[in-house]
């Protein structure tokens, strides 16, 4: 009777431990789906910035550039969300720090866009003035992204709690 329990249990935590295993398959599948989307796309954003940056020939302006601009920072945010999956990969464990960057960068990213727009529409003043007030919201933003980028790398900088020194 007893080893029947005991082998009732034995059976439940293998197939507990093929579940995690099978669900662990899963979930790199999935994150290894989204790398090679990423990746996918991030190439079709480099041929767009390409394209742009050929269009300044033929039309000598401002503007192809800050197309360029803006697809090279979407760019930017889609390798920093690739390096969130690698490190998700790798290390099972969710990292913060990159998710931070492209949200600083995605900021960035409007409010370059915005100081054209916001230059174009200098004599339209509620308009201007409206701009003005997202790029100060979102240089407010990138301050705070930054700040608690900071205050994580400290923290991760630290010893861990309940170790101690042996020196």
């Amino acid at each position: 009777m007893m080893s029947d329990v005991a082998d009732s249990r034995s059976d439940q935590g293998g197939v507990a431990k093929r579940g995690a295993a099978a669900l662990e398959a899963a979930e790199t599948v999935v994150y290894l789906g989204i790398a090679a989307l990423l990746v996918a796309a991030s190439f079709v954003l480099l041929g767009v910035a390409a394209k742009d940056l050929a269009d300044v020939i033929d039309d000598f302006d401002t503007n192809p550039v800050v197309e360029a601009l803006d697809t090279l920072l979407l760019l930017f945010i889609l390798v920093e969300l690739l390096a969130a999956v690698r490190i998700t990969i790798s290390k099972r464990e969710l990292v913060a720090e990159p998710f931070l960057l492209v949200g600083i960068i995605a900021s960035i990213k409007e409010i370059v866009v915005l100081s054209v727009k916001a230059a174009e529409s200098i004599g339209d003043g509620q308009t201007f003035e409206d701009q003005l007030w997202e790029i100060a919201v979102l240089a407010v933003v990138v301050l705070l992204l930054g700040v608690t980028a900071w205050l994580l790398r400290i923290k991760e900088r630290e010893p861990q709690e309940g170790q101690t020194n042996s020196a």
